[in-house]
C-alpha cells in the first residue's frame, strides 16, 4: 500500500512540475518576443519533450516529412517547435534558407541537438573549428584525394562487391539497404583503420548500429533510455578503436622517422598519427582522444549516408526502365573506352620498347 501512495505522490509532483515548466516556458517566450520581436507561429508542445515524439514517429511512416508538412499547413513556411530537447525555428522557405546559408558563421552559427552533442562528445567534428578544423580537413582530404588511395579503395570496393553479389544469389528476399550497409561499412573501416573482416570488425559493426540509433532521440540520459544505450555503445567502440590506434602509434614510434615519413599512408589513422609524431611541439598537434573520436564519426557515412543513397538509386532506377537502360549503355561505353585506351597504351609502349 505504501508503494501505491508513493507512486501517486510522484505522479502529482511530476504533473505539478510539468505545469510549472509550461508556465515558466510561456512567460520566457513572452519576454523573448518583447525583447527581440515576434516569434513565428507554432507550438512548443509538452514540457521537456516538446514535439519530439511526433517528430520521431513521423520518421517511421511512409511519409517522414508529414511532421513538417502538417505544421507548415497550420502555421506557414516558417514556424516554431520544440524537438530533441531544444526550442527551434523551422524554415521551409527557400528564400529564408538562402539568407541563413549565405550568413553561415557570421550572423548564424552552427548548433546541434543536445543528444548529438552528448553522443559525439568533447572532441567531436562538430566542435572543431578554426585552424584546427582546416588542418584536419587538409590532412584527411589530401589522403582521400591521393591517387594511391583511390587505386587501393577501388580494388577494395570491387572485391567486396563481388563477395556481396555472390552471397545474394542464395537469398529468397533481398533488403537492399541492409545489404549495402554491410559492404560499405567494411570498405570504409578498411580505409580508416585497415581493419579486415574479423571478430573485431563484427563487434564494431554491432556496437556501431547501437551507437548510431541515438543520434535522433530524447536527451534523457537514464539507464534504459535510447541515449544511455548509445553512449554505452560508444564507450565500447572507443575502447576498441583506442586499442588499435595505440598499437599503430607504438609501431610508428619503433620505426625510423625517415622510413615512415617517406612511405605512403595506409589509412586515415596513419595520416593523423604521423601528424603527432611529426609535430611534437606544435600546439595544434592532435591528441589520441581527438583522433579516436574523429575516426568513429567518419564511420557514419558507411552506416547511413552511402547505403541510403545507393538504396534510393536502386529504387528510382527500378521505377524508371528508360533511365536504367541509358545508364547501362553509358557504363558499357565507358568500359569499352577504358579497355581500348589500355590496349593502345600497352601497344604504344611495346612499339617504344621494340624501337629502343
Amino acid at each position: 500500500m505504501e508503494w501505491f501512495i508513493g507512486f501517486w505522490i510522484l505522479v502529482g509532483i511530476f504533473v505539478g512540475w510539468c505545469w510549472y515548466s509550461k508556465e515558466k516556458s510561456s512567460s520566457s517566450d513572452m519576454k523573448m518576443e518583447q525583447k527581440s520581436g515576434v516569434l513565428p507561429k507554432g507550438s512548443f508542445g509538452w514540457p521537456l519533450i516538446g514535439e519530439t515524439l511526433d517528430f520521431i514517429a513521423a520518421g517511421y511512416t511512409s511519409q517522414p516529412v508529414s511532421f513538417m508538412e502538417k505544421r507548415r499547413s497550420l502555421y506557414g513556411k516558417v514556424f516554431k517547435t520544440h524537438i530533441l530537447g531544444t526550442p527551434i525555428i523551422v524554415s521551409t522557405d527557400p528564400a529564408v534558407n538562402k539568407v541563413v546559408l549565405q550568413n553561415h558563421g557570421n550572423i548564424f552559427i552552427p548548433a546541434y541537438p543536445k543528444s548529438i552533442r552528448e553522443i559525439f562528445g568533447e572532441y567531436s567534428i562538430l566542435q572543431t573549428n578554426g585552424t584546427l578544423q582546416k588542418k584536419v580537413h587538409a590532412l584527411i582530404g589530401g589522403f582521400l584525394r591521393s591517387p594511391q588511395f583511390k587505386s587501393r579503395i577501388t580494388k577494395d570496393i570491387e572485391h567486396h562487391v563481388k563477395l556481396t553479389l555472390t552471397s545474394w544469389k542464395d537469398l529468397p528476399l533481398l533488403f537492399v539497404q541492409e545489404e549495402t550497409q554491410k559492404f560499405t561499412f567494411r570498405v570504409l573501416v578498411k580505409a580508416l583503420l585497415s581493419l579486415d573482416p574479423s571478430d573485431d570488425l563484427d563487434f564494431l559493426k554491432r556496437e556501431f548500429n547501437e551507437f548510431i540509433k541515438g543520434l535522433i532521440c530524447l536527451p534523457i540520459k537514464l539507464p534504459g533510455t535510447r541515449l544511455y544505450k548509445s553512449l554505452k555503445a560508444k564507450e565500447r567502440i572507443f575502447k576498441l578503436v583506442k586499442k588499435i590506434v595505440e598499437q599503430r602509434k607504438l609501431g610508428l614510434e619503433k620505426s625510423e622517422d625517415q622510413e615512415h615519413q617517406n612511405t605512403i599512408p595506409n589509412d586515415a589513422v596513419d595520416v593523423l598519427l604521423r601528424d603527432i609524431s611529426g609535430e611534437q611541439n606544435d600546439k595544434q598537434s592532435l591528441s589520441l582522444d581527438f583522433i579516436i573520436s574523429h575516426i568513429i564519426e567518419l564511420m557514419i557515412p558507411g552506416e547511413e549516408t552511402v547505403p541510403m543513397s545507393m538504396t534510393l538509386a536502386v529504387k528510382f532506377l527500378s521505377d524508371c526502365p528508360v533511365a536504367l537502360e541509358l545508364l547501362t549503355v553509358y557504363i558499357y561505353t565507358r568500359i569499352f573506352i577504358c579497355i581500348q585506351s589500355s590496349t593502345l597504351y600497352i601497344n604504344h609502349h611495346k612499339i617504344e620498347f621494340a624501337s629502343f
